[in-house]
């Protein structure tokens, strides 16, 4: 298992902090844990108003530093909660408040806020900003979402899939829209826990090749199509995304070439009658998904985003060095 993601050296003398920065950074033992360890507190909290703290709340005293230079809501809320209900507390850093918008080094808020923080959670654009955090910070940082991955989200799908479906190693998931930065996560997901992930994407939107090629030479089974029929045909669960992302609108010129990969009531049709419907939100209703299937008996969506909470939970128990023994890679 490699702890640490590509890019993020060991200190010199020492460990470095224990960064949450990709999926494909840890072994499938460790993710799996994390999931479990996540339905544990998600448990244990029933009956309890949203704003208690767990039975157990590790982090009194505790500060999480969030920055956000993408906008947010389920994240943002999320995180703010998973500290509040660990006992500890979250800032709100809006990037366009912080020296980085007039010219401060990454390097330098990164040691600054190391100071001043436990954990720093870190929403950008450019993957390679949040690796240069990591390497200069002197305190964990969680990707909470870049242009390349989205490593919390996908925790927290696998933590739905599994509750609704049971296992999901071997599989198969489909994935279909735009293929971006939840679709590189799903490719390190599907290597880590197991399952066969099947991707249709319109021509020149598929997902890096490098990712792909990656989680194939670790055995991943990944399926590129541009047929979306043929990636949902035998699909425990169907998952889409907006078409374009925050910060790429730019990168297409015509939304139609997405208009086959609509997830409506005829793709579900051609699904199990088990199977989910999953998004990670915010959804464009009528674009990448119709009201009928978001809203319907097969979309698992709002479990998704209350799974953040719980999942997120987990990470910042493990970051923090008070996850239990059993969970601890």
């Amino acid at each position: 298992m490699r702890e640490h993601c590509s890019g993020v050296p060991r200190e010199e003398g020492g460990v470095r902090p224990r960064h949450f920065l990709d999926l494909d950074a840890f072994s499938g033992d460790f993710l799996r844990g994390l999931v479990a360890e996540a339905r544990r507190m998600k448990a244990a909290r029933q009956g309890l108003p949203k704003g208690a703290p767990d039975p157990d709340a590790p982090l009194d005293g505790h500060m999480l530093l969030m920055i956000f230079q993408k906008a947010s809501t389920r994240t943002r809320i999320s995180f703010e909660m998973a500290m509040r209900q660990l006992g500890g507390a979250a800032s709100d850093l809006a990037g366009d408040r912080l020296q980085l918008g007039r010219g401060e080094t990454i390097a330098d808020t990164a040691r600054v806020l190391s100071a001043y923080g436990d954990a720093i959670l870190l929403r950008t654009y450019r993957h390679a900003d949040l690796l240069e955090m990591a390497r200069h910070a002197g305190v964990p940082v969680i990707n909470a979402l870049t242009d390349h991955s989205h490593p919390c989200q996908i925790l927290a799908d696998m933590l739905t899939i599994e509750e609704r479906l049971g296992p999901i190693a071997g599989r198969p998931l489909a994935y279909v829209g735009d293929g971006n930065n939840v679709t590189h996560s799903l490719i390190h997901a599907a290597t880590r826990f197991g399952f066969p992930l099947r991707i249709a994407t319109p021509e020149g939107r598929a997902p890096d090749p490098g990712v792909v090629a990656a989680a194939r030479e670790e055995g991943a089974e990944i399926q590129l199509t541009q047929n979306p029929r043929e990636a949902v045909a035998d699909a425990i669960a169907v998952y889409t995304d907006t078409w374009v992302s925050m910060g790429q609108e730019g990168d297409v010129d015509d939304l139609s070439v997405f208009a086959p990969y609509r997830v409506d009531e005829a793709l579900m049709a051609a699904v199990d009658r088990q199977a989910i419907f999953l998004h990670c939100l915010p959804a464009h209703r009528g674009q990448e998904v119709s009201d009928a299937v978001m809203d319907g008996p097969q979309s698992a969506v709002w479990a998704q985003a209350e799974n953040r909470l719980h999942a997120q939970k987990a990470i910042l128990r493990w970051c923090l060095g008070v996850t239990p023994r059993a969970v601890v890679p």
